[in-house]
């Protein structure tokens, strides 16, 4: 059986998603603390367990890293699913 163009670019979804969204969300974390600072956080967070609580300056960052790489996987997922269809003439 012939693979189509997602289940052949699986692991290069998940991969180039979340470089990508990560990147994207690290990005969006440092305009964030441009324009924000520190002040309005109680915690740096940026040791153990606190570097992933939201309410943490550094988990705040980390969270919107993980959220913009999990969004690129699903937008990346949808454009080689979509593709793939319009390649078999779906």
């Amino acid at each position: 059986m012939k693979k189509t163009l997602a289940q052949k670019s699986f692991w290069v979804t998940i991969v180039g998603g979340m470089l990508t969204g990560m990147g994207n969300g690290s990005v969006f974390g440092a305009a964030m603390m441009c324009l924000v600072g520190r002040g309005s956080f109680g915690d740096w967070g940026g040791i153990g367990h606190l570097a992933y609580n939201p309410y943490t300056f550094t988990g705040f960052v980390d969270w919107c890293m993980l959220i913009f790489g999990f969004s690129y996987v699903g937008i990346l997922a949808i454009s080689t699913i979509r593709h793939g269809a319009l390649e078999a003439g779906h």
